[in-house]
């Protein structure tokens, strides 16, 4: 039985996005999802998240853990009920608490990979890195910025935010279904960020990802956002 409300704090949101060639991704998004194409281009990347006093809607918040969490995200679209619907596909999920990797996927959703994570914040400066259990690596060095990529497939920071906070709803494979868990924001900001380095196994695996075929585009934070995670119907 899964939790159906979980309410907390995102103190920290890193969204790291790449575009990427829509036949590759077509190869490793599972029916009944497909890639969402955006100018020719599929959308894939990382979310990089430090949740603070998540807890079952309605208890206080001094009963909620901390914790950074790492998702692989693919913007994706699905037919439901003669509509066409969107969200992200999440591959796989990481995080540095061992609780989540022990009841993800059954009190609530999303199967969890544990991982060690590095943070170092300061004056608008962020460095993020992790690995995994099964080895999986993430890093970034980015700071905060006045004005969004003027090279991003989105053009502006209002499209880029849109496109972003439209893909709420997640689903994440466990066993032979997807659990899906919604996003509620109580407040939607994004700020841009200059990013000087960025690496990921997953995109940077020429077996998964053919050379060339994956393209860093833009990255986005969101700070200080009290939010509900949101259990929705498995597919």
């Amino acid at each position: 039985m899964k939790i159906r409300t979980i309410h907390g704090y995102i103190d920290r949101r890193i969204l790291i996005n790449f575009t990427a060639a829509p036949k590759v991704v077509e190869k490793i998004v599972p029916f009944p999802f497909r890639p969402k194409i955006y100018k020719g281009k599929a959308i894939v990347g990382i979310c990089l998240i430090r949740l603070r006093n998540i807890k079952p809607k309605g208890l206080p918040d001094f009963l909620g853990v901390n914790s950074e969490n790492g998702a692989h995200r693919i913007a994706v679209e699905w037919d439901e009920n003669n509509e066409t619907k969107s969200g992200v596909y999440i591959p796989r999920r990481d995080t540095s608490l061992k609780l989540n990797t022990l009841v993800g996927g059954r009190i609530f959703p999303g199967k969890h990979h544990y991982a060690k994570f590095h943070v170092e914040e300061n004056n608008d400066n962020f460095h993020i890195d992790f690995k995994s259990s099964d080895n999986t690596l993430i890093s970034i060095d980015a700071t905060e910025a006045l004005l969004f990529s003027e090279s991003s497939i989105f053009e502006s920071l209002d499209k880029a935010s849109a496109f972003f906070e439209d893909g709420d709803l997640g689903y994440s494979p466990n066993k032979r279904k997807f659990d899906g868990l919604r996003l509620k924001a109580y407040t939607w900001k994004v700020k841009p960020l200059d990013v000087s380095a960025v690496e990921s196994s997953f995109f940077e695996n020429e077996e998964i990802f053919p050379k060339g075929s994956v393209t860093f585009d833009n990255a986005l934070l969101m700070t200080n956002i009290e939010h509900e995670w949101k259990s929705e119907d498995s597919k």
